[in-house]
């Protein structure tokens, strides 16, 4: 713990940081497990593998797709974890409510694998994305309010681009449910907006000055 933070009343977010690392962790290895190919015949069995290998591709996009999402969830709670400068009851149990839904992630990829022809399923992995990118906004905005939880000279800017960032997966996982009504599996494809959108200038912060600490 820095002087800085040990003159800023309230517990540190340590504890927090330790327990979210260690759960994101589980929750992009566990994403692995779904990549299992249906049993082969025995004749003709490069043909055979080629064969199992093309026809899971749905479940390596899914994957690829899944983990992508988490590291980017990782990213944006590593980033606001890094202005956060202590924690309070309502601030910690927001991150448990997240973690809990970044554990589910294993599971909504793997029905996504197991039935992506229906939307059932799409609409399940979208609420899992909605409800996380929603936590996370909520986090941000809770933390930031008043200078709450972060140093009182924080960047406004750094405070509205947070909230940008935090608004974008919720908006587009909307759109992805809404997409997986006409289409299930064309649905999962809307989420690679979220790095591409996330990538522009407009949810980047870019300071001015260096801030004070």
């Amino acid at each position: 713990m820095t002087s800085a933070d040990s003159d800023i009343p309230g517990m540190t977010t340590h504890r927090i940081e330790a327990l979210t690392d260690g759960i994101f962790a589980v929750a992009m290895t566990l994403l692995v497990l779904n990549l299992k190919l249906p049993q082969g015949g025995g004749e003709g069995l490069d043909a055979d593998l080629l064969g199992l290998i093309t026809g899971q591709s749905h479940v390596f996009s899914n994957y690829a797709k899944s983990f992508l999402l988490a590291a980017i969830f990782w990213i944006i709670h590593h980033q606001q974890s890094s202005v956060i400068k202590r924690t309070d009851r309502n601030h910690t149990w927001l991150n448990i409510l997240i973690l809990m839904f970044v554990s589910l992630i294993p599971f909504s990829t793997s029905l996504v694998n197991d039935y992506h022809d229906d939307w059932m399923a799409s609409i399940f992995f979208g609420m899992n994305m909605f409800i996380l990118g929603s936590l996370f906004y909520l986090n941000w905005d809770y933390a930031t309010r008043g200078h709450r939880l972060v140093a009182p000279n924080l960047d406004p800017l750094r405070i509205a681009v947070g909230k940008r960032r935090s608004a974008v997966t919720p908006v587009v996982s909307l759109f992805a449910m809404a997409l997986a009504l006409v289409d299930a599996p064309i649905s999962s494809f809307a989420y690679l907006l979220i790095p591409l959108i996330l990538f522009h200038p407009t949810f980047r912060y870019h300071p001015s000055a260096p801030e004070k600490r």
